[in-house]
C-alpha cells in the first residue's frame, strides 16, 4: 500500500469536499487548482495537516440548494492527493491534485467553514474490453486531440500505450471530454467496458462538431 492509498483510507470517515461547477477529477489524472477563498484556504490547511486528501465534487446546478442552503454536489466524486503546494505571500495557494479514486460521498453535518463527507471507495467493475473497442477509443482520442492541436498549436495530449483500458478512458475523459455533465456520467460509470464505449462516443461527437463547417462561414 503506497502513501496515497494509506492517506485515502485514513481520510474516508471525514473527507473535506471542494465543490465546484465544471470540475470533475478522475483517478490517475492531475488537476491544478488555485485556492483563494477563505473557507478553502482553511480546507487546504487542514488537509495538508492531516491526510492531504480532498474530494472534488461537481456542482451540477448552483441554484439547487440543500437544507443548509448550500449548492448540492454530485454523490460520486474524485478523491485527490495533494502532490504539490505553493503558498503565495497574500495567502492564496496553488496546488496540484493527483486523482486516487472514485468515491461515493455522504455529506456530514456542516461545521463551518467548509463541507465534509463520509466517503466510500468505488472500485472499477472489471470486464474484458475487446481489442477493437480499446483501439477505437485510442483512435478517437488521437483524432480529436489532433484536430484541437491543428487549431491550437499550444495543445498537446499523449497517453502511455501500456495503460489498461479503464485508465485510458479516465485520462481521455479528464483531458479531452468538454462537457462537465458528460464527464460526471463517465466518472459514475464503474464498468470498464461501458466507460470505454461512453468516452469513445463522446469524443466522436466532439470531433464531428469540431470539424463541422457552419453554413454562415461559407459566405
Amino acid at each position: 500500500m503506497n502513501d496515497e492509498t494509506q492517506s485515502l483510507e485514513a481520510a474516508l470517515s471525514d473527507m473535506p469536499v471542494f465543490p465546484l461547477s465544471q470540475i470533475v477529477l478522475f483517478p490517475r489524472a492531475l488537476l491544478p487548482l488555485h485556492v483563494f477563498e477563505p473557507r478553502y484556504r482553511a480546507l487546504l490547511k487542514d488537509a495538508l495537516g492531516t491526510n492531504k486528501i480532498i474530494a472534488m465534487a461537481l456542482v451540477p446546478d448552483v441554484n439547487d440548494l440543500n437544507e443548509a442552503g448550500h449548492p448540492k454536489f454530485a454523490s460520486v466524486a474524485g478523491a485527490g492527493f495533494i502532490v504539490e503546494h505553493q503558498q503565495m505571500a497574500d495567502g492564496r495557494s496553488t496546488i496540484l491534485l493527483h486523482g486516487v479514486a472514485r468515491v461515493e460521498l455522504e455529506e456530514l453535518r456542516f461545521v463551518p467553514p467548509y463541507r465534509r463527507a463520509r466517503a466510500t471507495i468505488l472500485p472499477d467493475v472489471h470486464s474484458v474490453v475487446p481489442v477493437v473497442e480499446r483501439t477505437a477509443l485510442l483512435a478517437e482520442a488521437t483524432a480529436f486531440a489532433g484536430e484541437v492541436a491543428r487549431q491550437d498549436e499550444s495543445f498537446s495530449f499523449h497517453l502511455p500505450q501500456s495503460l489498461e483500458p479503464g485508465a485510458i478512458a479516465d485520462l481521455c475523459a479528464h483531458h479531452l471530454v468538454i462537457d462537465a455533465p458528460a464527464r460526471q456520467r463517465i466518472l459514475e460509470t464503474r464498468d470498464v467496458t461501458e466507460r470505454v464505449r461512453l468516452v469513445t462516443s463522446e469524443l466522436a461527437i466532439q470531433h464531428g462538431s469540431l470539424r463541422k463547417i457552419e453554413p454562415s462561414t461559407l459566405h
